[in-house]
């Protein structure tokens, strides 16, 4: 058969500042083998000042779509000329579409988390009581979704009050939400999400272990080959623990669904990138 008779590969990318650590283009490829879609997905690395001037240029190139990452998510926000209605109540974009209508923005952070907590973790949300510790945009991303899985109450504690007050004021239409001090926080909680920074310092929000108790599930949105300490301080007090990982590859599922039309399998390669990271 003539090369040129073969259909060209759609170009997918994912943005950031870095990117070269990314494991987005490890998980499309693989989604990709799964399903029999012709793809190709790669790591741009933008500017800091021209996140546009990048997207633009992987339009140009015959780009279909793109994953964004730290720092451009609002930046991603900003340019998409419309936007789903769960981007919208993150004020973040993870994931855009291009086509002949425009430059679509979704945010798939918070469906991935509810899916490795509810899915592959087994856990329920509904009924549940809920606490998210911080009140950043990784925060914001799936407060949504998580009230969408009617908890008893979400509970959200930060360093800066102000900040988490706003944010239940915000999303107290869609469900039980309420903003507390980490100070006043007390009793059990069914799951506990670890959504600040902390990790990356190997620093330790301010809470107390009696928040654990043998049925909690705690829940860093953060990964690596060893747990964090957030989830060595949960299991010191008796929790159940999971990292950010799942997460990470439930949310690229929902990606390429918005692009392919296909949910991916997603048990697979999230056990071949467990594999690689204890390796």
């Amino acid at each position: 058969m003539n090369p040129s008779s073969f259909p060209a590969a759609d170009r997918y990318a994912v943005i950031g500042h870095p990117v070269a650590h990314s494991k987005s283009p490890d998980i499309h490829a693989a989604f990709a083998r799964q399903t029999g879609q012709i793809l190709t997905y790669e790591k741009l690395l933008a500017p800091l000042d021209d996140f546009a001037g990048s997207v633009r240029a992987l339009i140009a190139a015959g780009g279909r779509g793109a994953n964004v990452t730290v720092p451009f998510k609002l930046d991603a926000f900003a340019l998409a000329t419309t936007l789903s209605d769960r981007a919208r109540a993150a004020g973040a974009v993870n994931t855009l579409r291009f086509d002949a209508a425009g430059v679509f923005g979704d945010n798939t952070d918070g469906a991935g988390l509810v899916t490795d907590i509810v899915v592959n973790a087994g856990v329920a949300l509904r009924g549940s009581r809920i606490l998210l510790l911080g009140a950043g945009g990784a925060a914001r991303g799936v407060i949504l979704p998580l009230l969408s899985g009617q908890p008893a109450q979400l509970v959200i504690a930060n360093r800066s009050s102000d900040k988490a007050i706003a944010l239940a004021a915000q999303f107290a239409p869609h469900g039980a939400i309420v903003a507390q001090d980490f100070a006043a926080l007390d009793g059990q909680f069914d799951i506990v999400i670890n959504a600040t920074a902390a990790s990356l310092a190997d620093a330790l929000p301010p809470i107390a272990g009696s928040l654990f108790g043998a049925h909690t599930l705690a829940y860093d949105m953060m990964y690596g080959a060893q747990p964090t300490i957030f989830l060595r301080f949960a299991v010191q007090h008796g929790a159940r623990v999971r990292d950010g990982l799942g997460m990470l590859v439930e949310q690229a599922a929902e990606s390429f669904l918005l692009w392919r039309g296909v949910r991916p399998e997603t048990a697979a390669v999230l056990a071949g990138l467990r594999a690689a990271l204890a390796s």
